[in-house]
């Protein structure tokens, strides 16, 4: 008997086991397991290669992909300095997909997805000067099959992103839009201070807010406000490409839906790609809200032999409140950003990209923190924010890494009260430099 042969084999069960969680892998030394031990090892090698997910069945494929992305973040309030270990937010964080189709017939297959994130140290989610983990966890993002007709266009259903989520933003073409982009994945959790002092606990998302996310969520995504938070439970659908042009429509259970429309091409060396969609959500019925929109819009041009680009992106947001509502509310808000730079490839390690940014946002009042910190409803509000930044690609590893630096500054206006009047307050600007890297399987 070839012991060592069989011991090989065993660990292979064992590894297999763990890899697909049929089972728990338990070392254990020769010694303990009795004369006897591999007497059916044959049979439950044979069982295991039957039942273990490797490349998918014999009519459905499986493939696994992902990327892992981690930062090093220095921020200062004004009044406070520090250095985090940081994860790159929610929708851009570390995660992995498991994916795969069948050929029904010519023209005609189906397929799933799985997307599942591991958001560690999360900038928009939790971070603030009070606390340094805030680990999301790990999220099951997405989970949805489809068929898909080269003729007729594709139908998915389950969780899933709707047409309107991050549709302006995912238009850049430049490599940066992760470290760099319109939405708040910085400081979003972060207190605002004003004169040194905390503001009643107010934090940037509540001036950066998004009423599709709900009334007191406190979602400071500010320039990603369509989607209504990300994936859900919707069935969507999404047309073949005709001469660079493609459209989508999904609707979501209580009740949301919207539509989108997408362009990419490219001209005598000048690359285009644009976006735009419009978003509607009834959910939010019974807390102020009656009903909800969003229509965003994104463009991107770049002249590839000089690697000159431009990208754009405007928001505007409807707030139709319920008659009971509180006076005072404000019932619009938008946002627009920009980002220019070059993009070349100076040496054989990869892409290189210089890039500034400027954008504005106007309005993102989250109401109910203000009644809560300052005892009065904002009439407006205003959010500046601009940076400088560096990127590297490294192609032979699908990696990137970057050095960014980002400035916000933003203030608000207090309605008046029986015990105050109207008054502004500034807030202190928030500074940010981080290096990070993004890792791709």
């Amino acid at each position: 008997m070839h012991i060592g042969n069989k011991w090989s084999k065993f660990g292979a069960i064992a590894l297999a086991v763990g890899i697909t969680g049929s089972g728990l892998a338990t070392q254990t030394t020769a010694a303990d397991l009795g004369g006897d031990c591999c007497a059916d090892l044959e049979e439950r090698v044979a069982e295991l290669e039957a039942t273990t997910a490797r490349k998918g069945n014999r009519k459905v494929s499986l493939t696994i992909t992902g990327w892992v992305a981690e930062q090093v973040m220095w921020w200062d309030d004004g009044s406070e300095s520090n250095v985090y270990v940081t994860g790159v937010g929610t929708s851009n964080a570390t995660r992995f997909f498991i994916k795969g189709s069948a050929k029904i017939r010519p023209g005609l297959s189906a397929g799933y997805l799985i997307h599942v994130e591991a958001d560690t140290a999360d900038p928009l989610y939790g971070l603030s000067q009070d606390d340094d983990d805030a680990a999301f966890g790990v999220v099951m993002k997405k989970s949805f099959w489809f068929i898909d007709s080269k003729r007729l266009g594709k139908v998915s259903m389950g969780q899933l992103s709707p047409a309107s989520d991050n549709t302006a933003m995912f238009v850049d073409a430049s490599g940066t839009f992760v470290p760099a982009n319109w939405a708040m994945y910085d400081n979003n959790f972060f207190y605002l201070n004003s004169d040194g002092v905390r503001a009643g606990g107010l934090r940037w998302a509540d001036i950066s807010h998004c009423n599709t996310r709900g009334a007191t969520n406190r979602i400071g995504f500010a320039g990603d406000c369509g989607g209504g938070g990300g994936a859900g439970n919707y069935v969507r659908y999404d047309s073949p490409t005709f001469a660079g042009f493609s459209v989508s429509a999904d609707w979501g259970e209580d009740d949301a839906w919207d539509v989108a429309a997408r362009y990419a091409g490219e001209f005598n060396g000048v690359k285009v790609a644009a976006a735009a969609s419009y978003y509607v959500n009834n959910e939010y019925r019974g807390v102020h809200f009656d009903q909800v929109s969003y229509f965003q819009i994104g463009a991107y041009i770049q002249h590839v032999p000089t690697g000159l680009f431009a990208y754009g992106a405007y928001g505007h947001l409807e707030s139709d409140y319920l008659p009971t509502a509180p006076a005072n509310l404000v019932d619009s808000a938008d946002n627009w950003y920009v980002k220019a730079g070059v993009r070349r490839k100076w040496m054989p390690l990869g892409h290189t990209v210089l890039f500034g940014e400027y954008g504005e946002r106007n309005d993102g009042i989250d109401q109910t923190a203000f009644i809560n910190a300052q005892g009065s409803y904002a009439t407006d509000s205003n959010v500046k924010q601009w940076g400088l930044g560096v990127l590297q690609e490294i192609d032979a590893a699908a990696m990137s890494m970057w050095l960014v630096y980002r400035n916000y500054e933003g203030d608000a206006t207090l309605a008046p009260t029986q015990a105050a009047a109207a008054r502004n307050i500034d807030f202190d600007d928030m500074h940010i430099v981080k290096f990070g890297g993004l890792i791709k399987f």
